[in-house]
């Protein structure tokens, strides 16, 4: 009689065997397919990848003055499992460092938590930029040294030891970095702060890569396939900036010993002519291995030297601002050029009072712009918002009020392609409900002067003399004119139109005219071209600021300038001279003897800010 559990016994039995073989092919497969790491051992054991870094486009200045090149450089890499009876001692004598320096190194770059991409079958960075001497040494000794090699890459210099803040910076990317984008590898390098962050995708370039056969032992046996699939390097783009080089160093040394900012904006492009921040400091401190060291020292000094102010620092505008009021004044019908305000050394109403100047009252639009009237642009803030004809509340008036401001570029970032700007400030009608309650015209009447809540950058100063000098419109701020074998982002190029009618802007620019000829601004005034120009001297716990907002000349606008001096007191003390000189350098090409006289004296008249510096 036939058995059938032996029968089955050998089904049972066969169907085992066939499941271990068909795990063992569907593992083989994954491996071999799917699995990235054994795909990556594999191809590490024949194939050496050797990434060429590409060279990063250069920038210059609107004169095609080169301000920042390159310069060869070379790092040590290091790929763990290749490492093979290394002299310890040795290495760290040919590459000058001290065995505990060399497994510091070693265990931050083990360090998965520190180097997410860490993988022992990969390239390392273990020193980066030796100098040429250091290469020549290694490269004699390296044989000795299994695992290391050379890698050949560019760092940035700098042509020019101004314009720190708007040219920016290079360092080594972060493992944050690392993970946003793919383009980047633990040890490579991006910009961190101005052009060379903001421009980076241009800049940096494209890898290329040689894939190089290795031997059994691990020695470069020649390309594979004859080099049929290297890549060569794409060069980043070179950059054009706006600035002029001259301007700016003029606008730095004008500003020596003081804090504060200079922005000049050419009104019909929005391009920045020149961007000064300060203190400052030398661009050269930002080169190589130093750049850290150099970084924490300025980071812990109280005058804050790496802070843009000019986009980053947000002030009381002062009477700079009051052009602002007259124009919104003139559209919403609250006043017309013969409108004629009262001002008995201020505003004075129900208890409130804000001080002003002595000079003639009643007086109308344009003598109030030329004397820096307090009163008069109070009084058109108070019947503005107590308008109830026009306006049902004041939160209406003051929310039309608002977007007026808005629309001049005031409360939100310009859209300057800089990192870091800041918006500024301009309350509305619920931020006063929020922390006020209750609330009249009296209650907020020194924003008609540029106080109180209000504050602007001085970028949005600048912009505002640019939109004046228009008559009516700006084009977005820009430090970057021209990009190599690309274009500016359209948004860069926009006309932006306010809510004003350009005859009110006329009107505006005659009062600032005549501010420059016999009133507050006369420092300003230059017999070869129509200069116009608004003082501020914006309310401070300490001393005063100072500021100055203007163009020139007055038909043909070719620069505006805005000038905040911290701390600086009356407007004409420091904004007015500096905001003359900075247009008279770019119209005529050069100072004359007797203006550059008034820059060395300038230059050597610093603020003492007590114990804040030190």
């Amino acid at each position: 009689m036939k058995n059938h559990l032996y029968e089955y016994r050998k089904f049972v039995l066969g169907g085992i065997a066939l499941a271990i073989v068909v795990c063992y092919i569907v593992r083989l497969a994954f491996l071999q397919l799917s699995d990235e790491e054994y795909k990556s051992r594999a191809d590490n054991n024949a194939f050496f990848n050797n990434i060429i870094f590409p060279a990063r486009g250069a920038i210059y200045d609107r004169n095609d003055s080169l301000l920042v090149f390159n310069q060869p450089a070379y790092d040590i890499m290091v790929i763990m499992r290749e490492i093979n009876h290394l002299d310890t001692l040795d290495f760290c004598n040919t590459i000058g460092i001290t065995r505990q320096q060399f497994d510091e190194r070693m265990a931050l770059i083990k360090d998965r938590n520190k180097n997410p991409g860490y993988s022992t079958y990969t390239q390392q960075l273990f020193m980066p930029q030796i100098s040429a001497q250091e290469y020549g040494i290694f490269q004699e000794k390296m044989f000795r040294f299994h695992g290391f090699y050379l890698r050949e890459r560019t760092i940035r210099r700098y042509a020019t030891d101004h314009c720190a803040h708007i040219l920016g910076d290079v360092a080594e990317v972060s493992s944050a970095e690392v993970e946003k984008d793919d383009y980047y590898d633990p040890g490579d390098y991006i910009g961190k702060q101005g052009v060379e962050r903001s421009y980076e995708p241009e800049l940096r370039g494209v890898k290329g890569v040689e894939i190089l056969l290795r031997d059994s032992r691990g020695r470069i046996q020649g390309h594979y396939r004859n080099g049929e699939l290297d890549r060569k390097p794409v060069p980043g783009k070179n950059i054009t900036l706006s600035i002029d080089a001259k301007l700016q160093a003029l606008g730095e040394r004008l500003m020596e010993g003081k804090m504060g900012a200079i922005v000049a904006i050419e009104p019909k492009t929005g391009e920045i002519l020149c961007m000064v921040s300060a203190p400052s400091y030398d661009p050269h401190r930002m080169e190589g291995k130093q750049r850290g060291m150099q970084m924490m020292e300025m980071q812990r000094d109280p005058m804050k030297p790496m802070l843009n102010r000019a986009i980053s620092g947000t002030y009381p505008p002062g009477s700079t601002f009051k052009t602002s009021q007259g124009l919104t004044f003139l559209q919403e019908g609250i006043i017309t050029s013969s409108t004629a305000y009262p001002c008995s050394r201020g505003f004075r109403f129900g208890g409130m009072k804000v001080g002003c100047h002595g000079h003639g009252s009643p007086l109308p639009l344009i003598p109030a712009i030329a004397t820096s009237c307090n009163g008069y642009f109070c009084w058109g803030l108070y019947h503005m918002l107590n308008n109830r004809q026009k306006y049902k509340t004041i939160q209406e008036a003051m929310t039309t009020w608002k977007d007026y401001m808005v629309s001049m570029g005031f409360g939100y970032k310009l859209g300057v392609d800089l990192p870091g700007e800041a918006r500024g400030m301009i309350p509305n009608a619920d931020y006063y409900d929020r922390r006020l309650g209750k609330w009249n015209a009296l209650g907020v009447i020194s924003i008609a002067i540029g106080q109180g809540e209000v504050t602007l950058t001085p970028l949005q100063i600048a912009n505002l003399g640019a939109t004046i000098a228009n008559r009516g419109y700006y084009i977005t701020p820009h430090i970057v004119k021209k990009i190599e074998g690309g274009e500016l982002a359209d948004s860069l190029l926009v006309k932006h139109k306010t809510k004003v009618d350009k005859q009110y802007y006329q009107m505006v620019a005659e009062g600032m005219r005549k501010a420059v000829l016999g009133g507050t601004c006369r420092g300003a005034n230059n017999p070869n071209y129509a200069v116009c120009g608004k003082t501020g001297t914006a309310q401070n716990r300490g001393k005063d600021h100072s500021a100055f907002m203007g163009f020139a000349p007055m038909d043909d606008p070719k620069i505006a300038v805005a000038v905040y001096v911290e701390n600086g007191g009356f407007g004409a003390t420091y904004g007015v001279p500096i905001g003359a000189l900075i247009m008279e350098q770019y119209i005529t090409g050069e100072l004359s003897k007797n203006s550059q006289a008034k820059a060395e004296m300038f230059r050597q008249r610093h603020i003492d800010y007590g114990t804040r510096a030190r």
